[in-house]
């Protein structure tokens, strides 16, 4: 193998804004779908992870090809679904995008985790990992699922060894992490200033979605779209 498991999504990371500096869809995804390959190594601690970030991977990419002209930027399907007032259902591609950055999350702070601590097992990194992401939008039941399937994690040294091939596979890491990140982040970002839209004319009220806490101010005092 040229390189490490990770040269693939290095490179499509180098596409995935424009020169305008959208965030792209395909390229977006693309990226996630490289990370598919990691994730396997894992095995069966790690298939939770898998099914979830493939099936958002899916939905989106399906909504994708539908138009791809008209979805060429990632977020117009979330815009055309606060427009249509159905962000908030648990099928919308707005869920899907949201479940696969949080997924995501997860991923980079455990490649965070095996860069920094060397002495710990696997199954550590990914415990630890798993309570400062995911965790704190999960329920007990799926809570639970991931406790057992953590225990489940391979040999550290083992699975190092697997992903390396024939490059530096720390530095590789580094990169990823440092470089994805910040499109992560982007995409929160860009989740919360959706949903504000889908709540701005309701009633003064603290309201919940998909983890994420938005104020909502009266419809009087909200402000007013620019022509």
């Amino acid at each position: 193998m040229e390189g490490t498991v990770f040269t693939p999504a290095l490179e499509g990371i180098k596409h995935v804004k424009s020169e305008e500096g959208v965030m792209l869809t395909k390229p977006f995804l693309d990226v996630c779908k490289h990370i598919l390959p990691i994730i396997e190594k894992f095995g069966a601690a790690m298939a939770l992870v898998k099914s979830d970030i493939g099936g958002n991977i899916t939905r989106l990419d399906s909504k994708y090809l539908s138009n791809p002209t008209k979805y060429t930027n990632l977020y117009s399907m979330v815009q055309e679904e606060v427009e249509a007032k159905t962000a908030k259902g648990s099928s919308s591609c707005t869920n899907g995008l949201l479940w696969l950055t949080r997924a995501m999350d997860f991923l980079l702070e455990l490649f965070r985790n095996l860069l920094e601590h060397g002495d710990w097992a696997m199954s550590q990194a990914c415990s630890d990992s798993y309570s400062k992401t995911l965790k704190k939008w999960h329920g007990w039941l799926a809570s639970s699922s991931f406790t057992v399937a953590m225990k489940l994690a391979p040999d550290r040294k083992k699975f190092m060894d697997v992903i390396c091939g024939s490059g530096d596979i720390n530095s590789d890491i580094e990169k990823f992490c440092s470089t994805f990140s910040p499109l992560l982040e982007e995409n929160h970002k860009f989740l919360v200033r959706s949903l504000i839209k889908v709540y701005i004319h309701q009633i003064d009220v603290w309201i919940v979605w998909g983890g994420y806490t938005i104020v909502v101010i009266p419809s009087q005092l909200a402000p007013k779209e620019q022509k």
